[in-house]
């Protein structure tokens, strides 16, 4: 049998990480989306919302808005291309078929909504502020970054530190995280949480130091 990859993390702690995409990758929801030619159109409320295509007409779209089955017709440069449902959730953006701000703004909220409140944006890590404390900053969270590439964990600040720490180690140069956001986005809190990584991090490197020490 195949080691679990979340080690001991509690099913708690990995209901706010991860999530399983045995649900998502269903072939009949990706039939069925595939049938309805959905895509983002404009909404006053919600910015996009998904629409069935209903036909076409010159520079005009006419569409069918999934959440009330209203018709309207829509500007064909104001629709946007939604991505098929195996892309829901997806910890990296930049993975998407269809980049575009409708396709983003829905993934951020779908994994909001799910208490994923990280998420890659290539490079960069997206978090979106759950104004409430989750359980994903414990030691058995940490240990579970601890020497990880970023590609074999869930999107997490301490992924990113991680990855900054081992490079300093590595290549023996300054590394620096940059949190930035506007008033209110958790930028101090996550910095908190870059300097819990590092300290947790470095204090068991140097036990594990003075043990190997006292043991020779």
């Amino acid at each position: 049998m195949a080691d679990d990859p979340y080690g001991s993390v509690s099913a708690q702690e990995l209901q706010y990480l991860a999530v399983d995409r045995n649900t998502i990758n269903d072939p009949m929801i990706q039939a069925e989306w595939a049938s309805k030619k959905l895509i983002w159109v404009p909404h006053e409320q919600h910015g996009f919302c998904a629409a069935c295509v209903k036909g076409e007409h010159g520079e005009e779209m006419e569409v069918e808005l999934e959440e009330s089955g209203k018709r309207v017709r829509v500007h064909r440069d104001d629709c946007q291309k939604m991505n098929p449902p195996k892309f829901n959730k997806v910890e990296d953006m930049a993975e998407l078929t269809c980049l575009n701000e409708a396709s983003v703004l829905f993934n951020l909220k779908d994994r909001y909504y799910s208490g994923l409140i990280y998420t890659y944006s290539g490079l960069f890590c997206v978090v979106v502020n759950p104004y409430k404390r989750l359980p994903i900053y414990t030691d058995k969270v940490i240990e579970l970054y601890k020497g990880k590439k970023r590609h074999e964990v869930p999107p997490h600040v301490f992924a990113i530190t991680d990855t900054a720490y081992r490079s300093m180690l590595q290549d023996r140069e300054d590394q620096s995280i940059l949190c930035t956001g506007e008033s209110g986005a958790g930028k101090t809190e996550n910095t908190k949480k870059v300097i819990q990584y590092l300290a947790y991090v470095a204090a068991s490197n140097r036990t594990t130091s003075q043990q190997r020490s006292v043991s020779n």
